[in-house]
């Protein structure tokens, strides 16, 4: 049995904990966590491979996106196989409209074999009516080619040439 926490990415607290055996798929997994925070589970969704500071790695998509059928998806990602130990982490993506944004953490693994999982066993937080508002912010480049003075500087003044005579 999986004991797994899961928090919404916004300034509230939203947070959910359930409980779930070890030998589910991702997609099972999926359902469960829309259930528990009141989605229909309808939308699309993926996990994310992540590490212990929440980098975000490999896509497990809902569906198997290739051609050859050979990717991986959720219905192919056991649970136990794919989360191995306690803190293990993953980020799951609800809505690909909304983003609405998860960070899933095991918390805790038992041999404990129960009957009526998967169960939402802690319940902190609504909600919001829209998803949070995702800011994507990219390091600053420093400009490689520096000013543009730097080419005059280099190769001459590009209006000394007479271009007319080519």
């Amino acid at each position: 049995m999986y004991k797994i926490r899961i928090i919404l990415d916004t300034k509230e607290d939203v947070i959910r904990t359930i409980l779930t055996d070890s030998n589910i798929n991702l997609e099972t997994l999926h359902t469960t966590i829309a259930k528990a925070f009141g989605f229909k589970g309808l939308e699309m969704a993926s996990f994310y491979r992540t590490d212990e500071e929440w980098n975000q790695g490999e896509e497990i998509p809902l569906f198997n996106m290739a051609e050859a059928g050979e990717e991986i998806s959720m219905q192919t990602c056991i649970l136990n196989e794919t989360l191995t130990k306690e803190n293990d982490k993953l980020i799951y993506v609800y809505d690909f409209l909304n983003m609405w944004t998860f960070y899933v953490d095991v918390i805790e693994i038992s041999a404990e074999k129960r009957n009526d999982l998967p169960q939402t066993i802690l319940n902190v937080g609504e909600i919001p009516e829209i998803a949070p508002e995702k800011e994507f912010v990219a390091d600053k480049l420093e400009n490689e080619f520096g000013d543009e003075g730097d080419i005059d500087d280099e190769f001459g003044h590009f209006d000394d040439f007479d271009y007319n005579d080519y």
